[in-house]
């Protein structure tokens, strides 16, 4: 089992895919193995966040920021500043209508989500989807038990 410092969770909704956001998980594996980070650093490909007007969205973990609206070429800045750097990239944080990004915003902050109590997809953009043991990890199967 690996451990990682940091996850990226990239939307692989069908919203976020028609905007990309299968070129960007190539690219930040792509970087993230040029700068020597690929051990340390993993992508996830997750279910739709369900803010498809804002994609593709990224959430890195463990800080939580969400980034919206990320394209391949901001891949590069992304992984100098925020990874390597441990700078957030405040153009790329999401923000509400009228006001100004800020940084670590994430997936609570944001008034879409704030006063939704998300049940059957509660882990969507928590887990990778195609990890049966993360799901267990996260009390999957409990009601069998």
């Amino acid at each position: 089992m690996n451990f990682y410092r940091s996850h990226i969770l990239v939307c692989g909704g069908t919203g976020c895919t028609s905007s990309g956001s299968a070129k960007l998980v190539d690219r930040f594996n792509a970087q993230l193995k040029e700068k020597g980070l690929a051990k340390e650093v993993r992508v996830v490909k997750t279910g739709c966040f369900g803010l498809c007007e804002a994609g593709p969205v990224v959430i890195v973990y463990p800080e939580g920021t969400f980034y919206s609206h990320v394209k391949e070429e901001d891949v590069d800045e992304f992984v100098a500043e925020h990874l390597l750097k441990g700078r957030i990239v405040r153009h790329l944080v999401y923000h509400d209508k009228g006001e100004q990004p800020e940084a670590g915003k994430s997936l609570n902050d944001i008034d879409f989500y704030r006063h939704q109590t998300r049940l059957a997809l509660r882990n969507c953009g928590v887990i990778d989807p195609e990890n049966i043991d993360e799901y267990i990890a996260f009390d999957g199967y409990m009601a069998l038990g």
